[in-house]
């Protein structure tokens, strides 16, 4: 399982609230400390939220966090230190949605530094299901050295309240799963995070569901390393979950055995997606990268395309909420 080490700047880089306007609570399994799970001390933040940090250790649990402005943050010396997992699946809870482990619709939700698990797949006797690690739905959400584990779904990173869009942002991150494992309508944009899949019999790093052309939402990742198990088979960057999918893969090093065309359709031989979704890449590097074989509806952008989806420009240079980000 790959490691991701922390350090302080880094995991400082997103973090824009202020700490004298917020409450900080603490978790721990150590019998002196108020909160022994995570749920318990976010139900005792006051409606506007607040900070807490866990403390190293295994919480076995569901989380929620319906409030704005929460802060979850592992004090660990890295993300494996402090894990929260469960093992629900979208077949015995009624719904992908309801599968997840974390559950955030609160805006400017912020998490740190800590694994984020659903390990209802290793789990042999169970049948094949979704099964959803974390699920993002607020605005402006950030977050930072986390890993996220599972098979199926692993993260949903989707739309808010009523259709609203979504801004989410995701730095120095490791996601790993197989079919279609980062989903979801938000307009979300990954920096230097690593996607690894886990073997199966088909590998889908993205299935981004856009519904319309006029929707302001896209998947960019940005810097970021895509890596598979020898065990995965029929490895793809993407497939349209709905039919004006839009993924772009900036300076992606792609040291996994990707087909050919790249993407793939959602149903071969039912579903023509192709020609409305925007599938594109820009100097694509290693083993998976292959410009000249890619599907003939993507794209492989020029310099000048590439920028207009640069971090400033994809959030409309709206980014204080990511204060210490650069502004290229």
């Amino acid at each position: 399982m790959r490691r991701i080490a922390l350090s302080a700047a880094a995991l400082a880089e997103c973090c824009s609230i202020s700490a004298a306007d917020t409450q900080l609570l603490f978790v721990s399994h150590a019998g002196e400390t108020a909160y022994h799970s995570v749920q318990a001390a976010i139900d005792a933040l006051p409606p506007q939220g607040g900070d807490i940090q866990i403390e190293p250790g295994i919480y076995r649990e569901k989380v929620k966090v319906l409030k704005p402005g929460v802060h979850l943050k592992g004090t660990g010396k890295k993300p494996d230190d402090t894990i929260i997992v469960y093992g629900d699946g979208a077949i015995n809870v009624g719904g992908t949605a309801r599968s997840a482990t974390l559950n955030a619709s609160g805006d400017d939700f912020r998490l740190d530094n800590l694994t984020v698990q659903n390990d209802y797949s290793l789990k042999g006797d169970n049948p094949a299901s979704q099964a959803v690690a974390l699920s993002v739905t607020g605005d402006r959400d950030a977050i930072i050295h986390v890993r996220l584990l599972g098979a199926q779904d692993t993260l949903f990173a989707g739309k808010g309240p009523n259709g609203r869009m979504s801004r989410q942002y995701f730095s120095d991150c490791y996601i790993e799963g197989h079919v279609d494992f980062v989903f979801g309508n938000a307009k979300a944009y990954f920096r230097r995070c690593e996607l690894h899949g886990i073997a199966n019999q088909a590998v889908v790093y993205t299935a981004q569901s856009k519904r319309a052309p006029g929707e302001d939402s896209a998947f960019v990742f940005d810097q970021c390393r895509l890596t598979a198990e020898p065990g995965a088979r029929y490895v793809a960057l993407g497939r349209a979950w709905r039919p004006y999918a839009t993924v772009i893969f900036l300076s992606t090093k792609i040291d996994a055995p990707v087909i050919a065309e790249g993407w793939r359709e959602w149903a071969p031989g039912k579903t023509d997606t192709f020609r409305t979704a925007y599938y594109a890449e820009y100097k694509s590097s290693s083993i998976g990268a292959n410009p000249a074989g890619r599907e003939p509806h993507s794209h492989q952008l020029t310099d000048s395309e590439a920028a207009k989806w640069s971090l400033k420009a994809f959030f409309g240079g709206a980014t204080d909420w990511l204060s210490s980000e650069p502004s290229r």
